[in-house]
């Protein structure tokens, strides 16, 4: 980024702002909804991803612990009867999931990539219509939440898309008081893995931009915690009526650019 003129730095950090401001709000899409964005500035992803991964561990770490002091502090001082995280669905989750992730990750596997990712989308649009009416999809066959978490974990391994199918199956499952903080470290282990790919490919993390990016981050970070708590706050599912319609806009996202 060094060649890049001042026009072209403000607008990566602006849409470093809004990469935060989206991942903090609901959980996900600080970089499915920001990258196609960056790549309009400068096409090359492999610049940003691991700036991007950074900025994920470290807010996605915050924001879980943020959580769990703060049921402590609301609980007086005592360890909460609920966590802010749901363990047992993430766990049995993770299970389904590392196996597809690793494999995503070295590329043992090679499937068509615009067959993939229309399939994968079309499935999405499923959920998220029904999140936005407040009709939710919920599954009741095991077999196929594990195949979808299959299919997401692989592709989490191979690119960037998993997430809103991943997010999709957990907002099923998870309640919404515990569905971000939840996907969270879900989040910190997926990209840790991916980040050690990284460094074992000699791909350069960019360190030295975490320097002015990172606050960039932080400002959508704090915007994004206030537009949280209003929706969670809020006496309707607006939470998941606005998880939907970002999984809606995603997808259509997805699909058009599939098709080009």
């Amino acid at each position: 980024m060094a060649d890049l003129e001042t026009p072209q730095l403000v607008l990566i950090g602006l849409i470093f702002v809004w990469s935060g401001f989206v991942r903090t709000s609901l959980g996900f899409g600080g970089a499915v909804l920001s990258l196609p964005f960056l790549l309009l500035v400068l096409d090359e992803p492999l610049v940003f991803l691991p700036i991007i991964a950074v900025h994920l561990m470290i807010f996605s770490s915050w924001i879980a612990w943020r959580g769990h002091r703060q049921l402590v502090a609301d609980n007086g001082g005592q360890a909460p009867a609920e966590s802010n995280i749901d363990w047992s669905y993430l766990l049995k989750a993770m299970k389904v999931m590392i196996i597809p992730k690793l494999i995503g990750v070295v590329g043992l596997l090679t499937l068509p990539g615009n067959v993939l990712t229309s399939i994968i989308f079309v499935i999405v649009m499923v959920y998220a219509v029904g999140y936005l009416l407040d009709k939710p999809f919920r599954s009741r066959n095991r077999v196929v939440d594990a195949v979808l978490l299959a299919l997401g974990g692989y592709v989490s391994g191979t690119s960037l898309i998993g997430a809103p199918l991943i997010v999709a199956v957990f907002a099923t499952h998870v309640a919404a008081r515990q569905l971000r903080d939840t996907l969270f470290v879900l989040w910190f282990i997926l990209v840790l893995i991916k980040m050690v790919s990284f460094v074992i490919a000699g791909v350069d993390l960019q360190l030295i931009h975490h320097l002015w990016l990172l606050p960039c981050a932080l400002v959508g970070h704090l915007l994004g915690e206030r537009a949280h708590r209003h929706m969670l706050a809020s006496h309707t599912n607006l939470y998941f009526r606005v998880l939907g319609g970002v999984l809606i806009l995603v997808s259509v996202v997805g699909l058009v650019s599939s098709a080009g």
